[in-house]
């Protein structure tokens, strides 16, 4: 596959190579797990310390104050889009990366399998629910509810990746009660009653209608019976969430002439890419979550530098373990991310020419709270025509102390590609 792309772009390659890794949700606050040191403080991370000493460290605000401090957000500005301008809702972005198709009238709705038994957000993965199982209560789902007019509109499921999946409602016209709507992701309520984080606005009722008639056909299936037996944590509903219609926006061979690929196992930051003309690299073994192969994304990305002029690899980790509140488990994701992704692409770059490396992540996400956050993230660059400022670690405090703040964030890609 990448020696059919490298054929079919070897025209339009600059000269310059670009990479990006992104260690999702990697920027926190001093844990006393960790003697006062946050995560990236803590890591032993010699790959992303080469980058800023051979560059430097900054800082940059990848989320308006008036939007949500989210992935969908704050990767649109992270690849150089305003989201004040770009952004309808984070679930047309997955099903971009689906396949599914919008038409003017649709909504895409983010359909979380969750588990809360007592009316508390015990667990919004229920319990990193395997694909398989996911796909099988998603298909029930469907089989009941699939095609059902509710709001003046039909409604769809498509099953994703384990407990990240979509609701599709159809519209007759372009009049919607999921406009105006507000939602709350299901992570940033982990721990809490759930009454006071439903729906409110004018869709209120045909979601919460559906989160409803979703309990009995999960509680009934025979994948949660099987779970339950096995001391798993079963999905006891579906959590709606991140509406909005489909996007528009110019490819980011159109906007920055350049010809991109991205790696990650997240349907949403897929989606991104997707939506910007890049090419998805599928890589096995990859899987959103701690245990992802983090030496099969190093070796796919070391191989697409052949093939394209820009390469992204986004790696899910870190914020799952702040999301789970494990300070242990995000010091060994960045651990593990600076030895098998930063590493190898240090290594790689030079034999291309010129080159420059951006290491930032997405959003600010703490253990403390276990959510995202508004805030700026450090970002380390590194490359042909950027000079040393002396700086020597990548982590929040240096970054404070930085040469470069990026305000609004999505003004950093131009910069970063010269």
């Amino acid at each position: 596959m990448i020696d059919a792309e490298r054929e079919a772009c070897r025209d339009t390659i600059d000269a310059m190579k670009h990479v990006i890794v992104i260690p999702d949700g990697c920027a926190d606050e001093p844990q006393e797990s960790l003697g006062g040191r946050t995560p990236l403080q803590a890591a032993r991370l010699p790959n992303m310390d080469r980058v800023v000493q051979a560059g430097f460290v900054g800082l940059s605000n990848n989320v308006p104050p008036s939007l949500t401090p989210a992935s969908d957000v704050a990767t649109l500005s992270l690849f150089g889009y305003d989201p004040l301008k770009v952004y309808t809702g984070r679930a047309p972005l997955e099903t971009a990366a689906m396949g599914i198709h919008l038409g003017p009238n649709d909504w895409a709705v983010r359909c979380n399998l969750v588990h809360f038994p007592d009316g508390r957000m015990e667990n919004f993965t229920s319990g990193h629910i395997p694909s398989d199982d996911g796909k099988q209560l998603v298909h029930a789902l469907q089989k009941e509810l699939g095609g059902r007019e509710i709001g003046g509109g039909t409604i769809e499921f498509h099953a994703g990746v384990s407990y990240r999946n979509i609701l599709v409602w159809r519209g007759k016209s372009d009049s919607s009660p999921l406009a105006g709507t507000k939602t709350q992701a299901p992570h940033d309520v982990q721990g809490q009653p759930i009454a006071d984080h439903l729906p409110v606005g004018p869709g209120r009722d045909v979601l919460c209608e559906l989160m409803e008639l979703s309990k009995p056909i999960l509680a009934n299936h025979p994948a949660t019976i099987a779970r339950t037996a096995a001391g798993k944590l079963p999905a006891t509903q579906i959590w709606l969430w991140g509406q909005g219609k489909a996007p528009r926006v110019q490819s980011f061979e159109e906007v920055y002439g350049k010809r991109g690929a991205i790696i990650s196992a997240v349907d949403l930051v897929r989606g991104v890419g997707a939506l910007l003309g890049w090419h998805r690299i599928e890589v096995p073994g990859i899987t959103g979550y701690l245990d992802t192969s983090y030496a099969n994304k190093g070796r796919y990305a070391v191989e697409a530098l052949g093939a394209f002029d820009l390469v992204c690899v986004h790696v899910e980790a870190p914020d799952e373990a702040s999301h789970e509140g494990k300070a242990d488990e995000k010091v060994k994701a960045l651990e593990q991310i600076d030895t098998h992704i930063v590493g190898p692409l240090l290594e790689a770059l030079p034999r291309y020419g010129e080159y420059r490396v951006l290491v930032e992540p997405d959003h600010r996400t703490t253990l403390r709270t276990k959510a995202h956050a508004h805030g700026p993230v450090p970002f380390a660059v590194c490359g042909d025509g950027i000079r040393s400022s002396g700086q020597t670690s990548y982590d929040e405090v240096t970054a404070a102390n930085g040469p470069k703040l990026f305000d609004p964030g999505w003004e950093l890609m131009r910069w970063f590609l010269g």
